[in-house]
């Protein structure tokens, strides 16, 4: 497994369209094949910070999520909402190992 952390500071004012936007995209990420989870979670201390932890099954996988149609509509619509630029973290799992994901 391949996971991605990425990291949103969302201004105050757009948290609750971020996450229509973020769970849109939730949703539709997870049909994709090489996508075996797709969690949105938003910081409790902090309701304008999320992340969004992407579990793929391969390395390849998260450049074909981001040729998605739903990916691109995402990026595009939230753009304006960041506080700050998004940043990722790549991770691979060591434990549990593949079986019970997806």
């Amino acid at each position: 497994m391949f996971i991605v952390h990425v990291h949103v500071h969302v201004k105050p004012e757009f948290v609750e369209a971020f996450k229509e936007a973020t769970i849109e995209n939730a949703r539709n990420s997870v049909k994709e094949p090489g996508v075996a989870r797709f969690d949105v979670i938003q910081q409790a201390d902090d309701p304008t910070r999320f992340v969004l932890v992407e579990v793929y099954r391969t390395p390849e996988d998260p450049a074909k999520h981001k040729e998605t149609a739903h990916y691109k509509k995402w990026r595009d619509k939230v753009e304006e909402m960041m506080a700050e630029p998004r940043r990722s973290v790549k991770y691979t799992n060591i434990f549990p190992e593949d079986e019970g994901w997806g």
